[in-house]
């Protein structure tokens, strides 16, 4: 008989930002009931973390999205006062739209990141670890590439 292990819970968070905006869903629930959070969730079983990501953007806020990239994974026993969990926190895209709050979300909203305080759990480290991620990417995809001319070529 294998030993019982006692393991924290794996969570997603959903980080969108565009347009110097933040996607937000305000808690119905305890714990942080009222408070500003990522959307995201539990990890059911005999689903992959990128498939939770995307089911619980679409519960908790109606809209359509996919991860482009991880800002972290999040772990400690006291980042969940319900029980210890573990998340892993995604850059999304989308085609974007007006969020609704559905599920366990009392309402959803684009939220200006200067206004995007006070958060639930740890999400205001999750926010500024994915702001340098966020603006590190757009720097590369929008900086001038590397071009060398050689101007006519001599016979």
């Amino acid at each position: 008989m294998s030993p019982r292990h006692e393991n924290p819970a794996l969570t997603v968070d959903a980080v969108w930002i565009r347009s110097g905006r933040v996607l937000l869903v305000r808690r119905g629930r305890p714990p942080f009931r009222g408070f500003w959070a990522f959307p995201g969730g539990f990890v059911e079983l005999r689903e992959t973390v990128e498939e939770a990501l995307v089911r619980e953007l679409r519960e908790e806020t109606g809209l359509s999205g996919h991860p482009v990239g991880v800002v972290g994974v999040y772990s400690g026993p006291d980042r969940d006062p319900r029980k210890p969990t573990t998340t892993v926190a995604f850059l999304v895209n989308g085609r974007g739209g007006n969020p609704v709050g559905h599920d366990d979300a009392a309402s959803a909203a684009w939220v200006p990141l200067s206004e995007a305080r006070p958060l639930a759990f740890d999400h205001e480290r999750i926010l500024a670890d994915a702001g340098r991620l966020y603006r590190r990417t757009r720097r590369r995809r929008h900086a001038p590439s590397a071009r060398t001319s050689r101007g006519p070529r001599k016979s």
